[in-house]
Formats: structure tokens, sequence, C-alpha cells
């Protein structure tokens, strides 16, 4: 958005040209975020410049912290203070903050940390496209959880599934990450921000016992404990040790069992109202492409250049990426004779689908490991080979 834009107390209802990262700060605001915590941090850092400029200007609140450790301990804390909060950062700041994203998993916090990928590792290549963050997301931090983590593919989409991540932190009590990458917080391109009413907005549940009678780790038939906040007359309680339904630490294999379970099972038992995928061509397709964020844009052009040689090729983009969606992935490769995986990584998303399809049919990865995007070119000759 221009300078000019930027300045308004808020972003008039329209059609918009701008980046993935100023789109993704807009969905955040349109969800009502009202506080960001974070730290700079290339290529991220276009985020938390435009929350800086309009939060303060929609009643919220934009802290710079002195790293991504303070950063992600802050948004935990504004949530339990009661406002939706936010934070932005790239591979290396989500380093720093997994132990704390168990913390949020621990104490079902609920939040939104935008992952702007990077190649990696270490410091790798800090301005340049990555995809390398996937496993860390689901496995980053120690213990069991389920996180949930959505992948956008245009600058639309970061816009869009910003509301979307905080609608399921707020909805299953729980942080979300938003896994975009380089390519698509720096690239320019349609944005339309739709009238307030057409925003769906999901908010936390809210006790309805009276305090005295309240249990802060309760849950409903849900499994989701309705959320009191600081300041509203409940107890407030958080520890990220084992705990009972009040919130005291219960350092037992019982009390272990009970609530682990739970915050797990809260996530695996709603992965059918979570999982997102768009198909494209799949219909008679004999080859399927399977792939998210930048390289899905490739992907599909390749689609649309096997189709005019004659070859039945079809697109699979996962929208949703934890939730990991087997049994649609498992369904397709009961259809095709092979499926290719461009992804902008090692293969961690090809060994998910491996392990998904359990030998139903050849699996082949299409690696690159940060700096660039697959061409559609590059993708089509490597499915010629196999022709």
């Amino acid at each position: 958005m221009s300078k000019e834009e930027s300045s308004f107390p808020e972003v008039d209802t329209g059609v918009y040209f701008t980046t993935g990262n100023h789109a993704a700060a807009e969905g955040a605001l349109a969800v009502g975020c009202k506080f960001f915590g974070g730290y700079p941090i290339t290529p991220s850092s276009e985020i938390a410049e435009h929350m800086s400029i309009r939060l303060p200007k929609v009643n919220g609140h934009f802290v710079q912290f002195e790293d991504e450790i303070a950063s992600i301990i802050a948004i935990l804390g504004a949530s339990w203070g009661g406002v939706k909060s936010m934070t932005a950062t790239s591979g290396p700041g989500y380093s720093l903050m997994v132990e704390n994203i168990g913390l949020g998993m621990m104490t079902e916090t609920p939040c939104v940390i935008i992952n702007v990928q990077r190649g990696g590792p270490s410091t790798g290549l800090p301005t340049l496209v990555g995809q390398q963050d996937i496993m860390q997301v689901k496995w980053g931090s120690h213990g069991d959880y389920e996180p949930i983590a959505l992948c956008p593919s245009s600058v639309q989409e970061c816009f869009d599934l910003t509301i979307e991540a905080f609608n399921y932190a707020e909805k299953y009590r729980i942080p979300v990450t938003l896994l975009m990458d380089e390519t698509l917080g720096h690239m320019s391109e349609k944005l339309i921000i739709p009238d307030k009413s057409k925003v769906s907005i999901v908010n936390r549940k809210k006790p309805t016992d009276p305090p005295e009678k309240h249990l802060p780790y309760k849950p409903d038939d849900d499994m989701i404990p309705p959320m009191a906040v600081a300041g509203e007359g409940y107890k407030v309680m958080m520890t990220g040790l084992t705990h009972d339904e009040r919130g005291y630490p219960s350092l037992n294999v019982e009390a272990q069992d009970k609530l682990v379970r739970r915050i797990n099972d809260k996530i695996r038992l709603n992965k059918d109202k979570i999982v997102r995928v768009e198909e494209y061509l799949l219909d008679d397709a004999e080859i399927a492409l399977i792939s998210f964020g930048s390289s899905a844009r490739a992907a599909k052009g390749t689609v649309n250049r096997a189709r005019k040689k004659g070859i039945k090729i079809g697109l699979l983009r996962l929208i949703t990426i934890w939730p990991f969606p087997d049994e649609k992935i498992s369904a397709l490769a009961e259809k095709v004779k092979k499926i290719y995986v461009p992804e902008i990584n090692y293969g961690q998303v090809t060994r998910e689908i491996e392990r998904a399809v359990k030998g139903k049919t050849e699996v082949q990865g299409l690696f690159l490991l940060g700096g660039a995007i697959h061409t559609p070119k590059q993708i089509l000759e490597e499915i010629e080979k196999g022709l």
C-alpha cells in the first residue's frame, strides 16, 4: 500500500495493489488483532512496520521487543489480557520462539505467529525464499501437541488466511502459524479487502459460570475450555507444568495422560473441519502435482503447459499443512500413476506424502534448497523425463 493509504485510520474496503506482508497485516487488523509484539527480521519486517503504523490508529498496541523470545512471551500475555495478538518472524526467529510456542500449546493460549520463510539453516539466505520450516512447526517444541499451520499462495490468501488463522486460534485455543515465504511476502498483486460485514470473525468462548465455581481448564463437550481473561473477576492460571482442571500443577501419570490427550485430540478429532486443499484439473489426471505456497503457483503453470501437450496432469494444493491432509492424499494416490512434489527444501513435505501414500503410487520430490522458486518449464521437463 502507498504511504498515503497506510496513514488512514482505517483502510477502506476496496481493491489494492500491495504485498503479501502488508496483506497479512491488514488481515490481522480486519479480524480484530489489537496487539503486535515483534522483533525485526528479514523477510517479515514489513509486517511489523505496517502494524506499527496502523495499530495505534485503531486503538491497538505495537511493541518492538529486544528479541523474538520476548515477543512470543508478550503475545501470550496479551492474549490472556483479553486481546487478539500476533507476531511475525522468519526461520531464525521462529527457532527462538519454539519453547514458548510449546508453552502456548500447554496453556491453550490463542495467538498467531506469521513465519515468512527464507533459506536456511542458521542465518542462511536472509533475503531469498525458502520453505524449510515445515517440520519445525510440527516438531519444533518438545512434547506432544497438534499444531495448525496454513500456507497461502497469493497476496489475497495472505489476507484471507491470516483471518482464518486467528479464527482457528480463537476457536481451538491454540497458537496458529501462518507459513508464508519470502516470495509471497515481497511480491505485489491484487488484494480485495471486503466490507467488514463480510469478514467472518470467531471469538474465544467466555465462561458462563460464576467466578467462584469456575475451573480454568475444565473443557466443554468440544474438549475446549472457555477462557477467562485477567480483569474479569475470574482466576487466571498459566503454567507450563502438567495441570488439573483448576490449573494447579498435578505431576502424575493420570493428569499428564488426561491433559495431553485432550490438547491433542481437540485438533485431531476436528481434522475434517480444519484441513483445506485446492484441487485443479484432477478429475481425469494420470499424474498429480502436490505443492504449496509460492511453489504451487509454478506447479499450476506446469499443469496448464502440460495439458496443452496432451499430458493428463492435475494439482493438489495444500492450504493446510498441519494437520496434514493424509486422507485426501491417500485417495488421490489410488487414482494417479505418479505424484511429483515441488518444494523449496530437501523433501520435508515429500516424506509426509510418501507416508500418506503407503506405496499406492510412486512419489518423486522436486527439491530446491532455497533462494529461488521452480519454474513451470523446469517441473515439466522432470515430468517428461518419466513419461
